[in-house]
């Protein structure tokens, strides 16, 4: 079977039953790759592809609501992203700043500022539901397992700021 939409063209299912779309998307200087996923085609509504399409369209809007997120956790010393930007900073040391797009003198939003956004991931089957709708990966170098990853629901919202290493 197959799922026809205006955005993502006919995506049709694989042999299990799953759909599966991929693209590199342009942000600024970036380049993002883009993912859409459900293990059953029959649990992806037109609306979870409509909703999916906007946030890919609107993926700088979307980028900049889950920096601010990141940002607003710089209050609690114990959240994920404090933790992050230590473990960046120890392992990279005065090479930190070289990765650093902007330095303003506040290390850590000058961290979250310089993160790359790598990829974003799609679960249409997740619309509406209580488990993340879209996950972006961002990490401050390409090359490192170290990443925070930003949980968003079908609205958009910002749900949790996780790292993975």
């Amino acid at each position: 079977m197959a799922i026809e939409h205006d955005y993502f063209g006919l995506l049709e299912s694989g042999p299990d039953g799953s759909i599966f779309w991929s693209e590199t998307i342009e942000l600024g200087d970036q380049a993002v790759s883009v993912d859409l996923t459900a293990p059953d085609e029959d649990d992806v509504s037109q609306a979870a592809l409509d909703v999916a399409a906007a946030m890919i369209t609107a993926i700088e809007t979307v980028d900049r609501a889950a920096r601010n997120a990141m940002v607003s956790e710089l209050d609690d010393r114990t959240s994920e992203v404090i933790e992050y930007i230590l473990q960046q900073q120890e392992s990279l040391g005065d090479e930190l700043e070289a990765l650093l797009v902007d330095i303003s003198g506040d290390t850590h939003v000058d961290v979250i500022r310089s993160l790359r956004l790598m990829s974003m991931t799609i679960l249409a089957d997740e619309h509406g539901g209580s488990e993340p709708f879209a996950v972006m990966e961002y990490a401050l170098d390409p090359d490192s397992d170290e990443v925070l990853l930003v949980n968003l629901d079908t609205n958009g919202d910002v749900q949790s700021v996780t790292s993975a290493d």
